[in-house]
């Protein structure tokens, strides 16, 4: 199940992430850049609480961070699942919009069909999602647009880390925020 939350967090934190002006830092993965930075503790653990009343559940975040995609940097369109991060195999991941909407179309996160494997990869081999990735995930022929959640300013989308997903477009002129975590459900 897909959650969409809109006026997520209160409007000064996200005026407060907006207003950090420390510069996005370019990370390298083989084949892909990311331009991330990081979120302090204190706003991460507000937003840790809000996601578990969401929830109602607690949670354990793996890994979180805001990331930008703008005009020259980011531009593939890297259709993936995020069955496993940091060597673990979290439950969720959620993206909470922090820039202004794109004036220009439509935008947010788009989900997707894989050919084979259909609306989330259930088989979390290393091997085939290297090979996913690698292969499939620039080639949007091997795949079919399911729905696009849009782009709006505090709006949290929280949703299974199995299914196949993309920013959309692959390519924006102005700068896309986004605050991301994964994160496992406690029991």
């Amino acid at each position: 199940m897909i959650y969409i939350k809109d006026d997520f967090l209160d409007d000064n934190l996200i005026e407060l992430l907006n207003a950090n002006k420390d510069e996005f830092q370019e990370i390298k993965t083989p084949g892909k850049s990311f331009w991330v930075k990081e979120v302090p503790k204190p706003i991460a653990d507000i937003i840790k609480f809000e996601i578990e009343d969401l929830e109602h559940a607690r949670i354990e975040p793996i890994l979180y961070f805001m990331r930008e995609a703008k005009e020259g940097q980011d531009r593939d369109w890297r259709i993936h699942n995020d069955s496993i991060i940091e060597g673990q195999q979290p439950d969720r991941a959620c993206v909470l919009y922090i820039s202004e909407e794109q004036d220009e179309g439509l935008n947010g996160t788009a989900f997707w069909e894989h050919w084979k494997h259909g609306e989330k990869f259930e088989d979390v081999s290393v091997e085939e999602q290297n090979r996913l990735l690698k292969e499939d995930a620039n080639s949007p022929k091997k795949w079919r647009l399911k729905s696009i959640i849009g782009h709006k300013k505090n709006r949290l989308i929280s949703y299974p880390c199995n299914y196949f997903h993309s920013k959309y477009p692959n390519e924006f002129i102005d700068s896309r925020v986004v605050f991301v975590m994964f994160y496992k459900i406690k029991k």
